[in-house]
């Protein structure tokens, strides 16, 4: 739909909107983690995470964790590594994290996340796809599930080595069907 200021807009275009604001969240300094609470609701199946605006300590993944679960994840990554020209492929069986949602190149370098996460409100497996893992030379996309069928409505953000600094976490919600 197009909108114009001052239009009244109909429940039929609000319904239409494809990614909807849920929250924000501003990032401290030299955090080891981030918890961004209220984040999944019954409003939506599927959410859209991405972290940008920050820097790193160092190289490093960054893993998601749903609410306080520290076990269940599982998933696979592609990556290639630039300078030597190779693919590679590594593997996540039940541990306390689902790595390669973002990463860092280097120390004072940009941290990203760009996670799509579905169906974490519901009672079901969540699945995760992620686009953009980087850590030094590596690049590559990840997909993934936390096998634990709990409703969850918070997510945390860890580096699996040093601290991130500043940015701002960004929560879209998107419906599974229109």
């Amino acid at each position: 739909p197009t909108f114009s200021s001052g239009a009244v807009l109909t429940a039929a275009q609000m319904n239409s909107v494809g990614l909807w604001l849920v929250k924000t969240q501003t990032v401290g300094s030299a955090v080891s983690s981030v918890t961004v609470s209220s984040a999944f609701s019954a409003d939506y199946d599927n959410y859209l995470i991405l972290l940008s605006g920050g820097t790193g300590s160092g190289a490093a993944s960054i893993g998601i964790e749903l609410g306080a679960s520290t076990t269940g994840y599982y998933g696979f990554m592609v990556y290639g590594d630039s300078s030597a020209n190779t693919v590679f492929g590594a593997g996540r069986n039940n541990t306390a994290t689902m790595n390669w949602v973002g990463g860092c190149l280097s120390a004072g370098q940009a941290v990203h996340v760009n996670v799509q996460v579905m169906n974490p409100f519901k009672a079901l497996y969540s699945k995760f796809i992620s686009g953009t893992y980087q850590n030094s030379g590596a690049y590559g996309t990840m997909q993934g599930e936390h096998r634990v069928a709990t409703s969850y409505t918070s997510f945390k953000l860890v580096p699996e080595s040093g601290t991130i600094t500043g940015g701002t976490i960004a929560v879209y919600g998107y419906k599974g069907t229109v």
